[in-house]
């Protein structure tokens, strides 16, 4: 077998990373500029994935059908077309993306700006993100257990840095919840509990390697670190008022959270149970995350809240340009969304039990991609 990674994995890999980077941008944009026009760059990069997914495997799809394609052996069939299972999931999500454009820019002439991530046309945009993501992590893992020697190895490293890529796109639809003003509330845990450790486990189980839920967390952090150390070095200025704030330069959204501590342990204690049921590894895994979770980021999030944390390192000194000066994140305070301590010791109770379940759905998940051939 050929030790080349196929054409149309790289491109994957390509259109998902133009997708997260401009994902970022476009948040920063937003907080940096204001919304100006549907055609800014961040969106252009956002709309680039879902054409190089839908073109791509609409080829891989008519060619695997039509010719004598060496893919026609690890191909299904749906609707009389054949391909990689990864394929169809992959082009789903390409037409979702590219259908979200004209819908997003009609709610912004209809119902102007955005003060929700999560607005009705963003939604329709994260789902079909999240096919194109899985879509290809589906493609890739078919591919990787077919493969051996070498040319196994470099799919794992696809593998985990595509896994990574969608750990990414999961902690951006919580980022109204882990700002750097919510780490000492409940819902942040439980929303984290709910994204990260289903990617972690799926990593772990479905590669088959050595520290795999390490290296994901690890290139979640330097992603995130290069985003928030690069977007400031560009200017910027507001196009939309009030200006509260005076903005020079991009915005970033923050220093990634510390999930490479729960990572590094999950890989450290989990083969040790590997001859556990998954529902008793679960009952390991979700507390273990949760917990040193928790005791790294709860004191960080103190640290960001400090003035020595207000530089270009650590990004607390970033403001919006629509922070006014009663903002907490001006007032460097965080915000009390549970009232009572009855409250937020509920919200970690709830935080357990959402990464209990999302551990085993990953270690789940995991095994059937280790399994997948087609």
């Amino acid at each position: 077998m050929s030790h080349r990674i196929p054409w149309y994995l790289w491109l994957a890999a390509f259109g998902v990373t133009s997708a997260m980077i401009g994902v970022h941008w476009d948040i920063s944009w937003h907080r940096s500029i204001g919304r100006d026009t549907f055609w800014t760059a961040p969106h252009l990069a956002i709309q680039l994935c879902g054409i190089i997914a839908a073109i791509t495997c609409g080829f891989l799809i008519l060619g695997t059908t039509f010719t004598k394609s060496p893919l026609r052996d690890s191909s299904v069939s749906i609707f009389g077309f054949r391909a990689p299972l990864g394929a169809f999931v992959m082009a789903w999500g390409g037409f979702a993306m590219i259908s979200s454009a004209p819908f997003d820019d009609w709610w912004h002439s209809a119902y102007g700006l955005d003060v929700k991530i999560l607005s009705p046309p963003h939604v329709v945009l994260a789902l079909g993100m999240y096919g194109v993501e899985v879509g290809a992590i589906i493609l890739i893992a078919a591919q990787m257990n077919r493969a051996s020697g070498s040319a196994r190895r470099a799919l794992q490293y696809l593998f985990l840095y595509m896994a990574a890529m969608l750990m990414i796109a999961g902690t951006v639809l919580i980022l109204e919840f882990t700002g750097r003003i919510m780490l000492h509330s409940a819902i942040a845990y439980r929303v984290v509990s709910m994204v990260v450790p289903i990617t972690l486990l799926v990593s772990a189980r479905a590669a088959k390697m050595r520290w795999a839920a390490t290296t994901v967390a690890a290139i979640y952090t330097a992603f995130l670190l290069g985003l928030l150390w690069i977007l400031p070095l560009f200017p910027a200025q507001p196009k939309l008022g009030p200006v509260m704030h005076p903005v020079t330069q991009f915005i970033p959204n923050g220093f990634p959270l510390l999930v490479i501590v729960p990572a590094f342990l999950i890989d450290l204690i989990m083969p040790k149970l590997r001859n556990w049921p998954n529902w008793r590894q679960a009952l390991v895994a979700g507390p273990l995350f949760l917990l040193s979770f928790l005791a790294v980021e709860w004191p960080f999030a103190t640290f960001l809240q400090s003035p020595a944390a207000h530089n270009a390192i650590f990004g607390s000194g970033y403001l919006d340009y629509a922070a006014g000066p009663r903002s907490l994140f001006v007032l460097n305070h965080f915000f009390p969304y549970e009232r009572t301590q009855s409250e937020f010791l509920t919200g970690l109770l709830i935080a357990a039990v959402c990464a209990t379940l999302a551990s085993w759905l990953g270690m789940a998940r995991g095994d059937w991609l280790s399994r997948v051939r087609r």
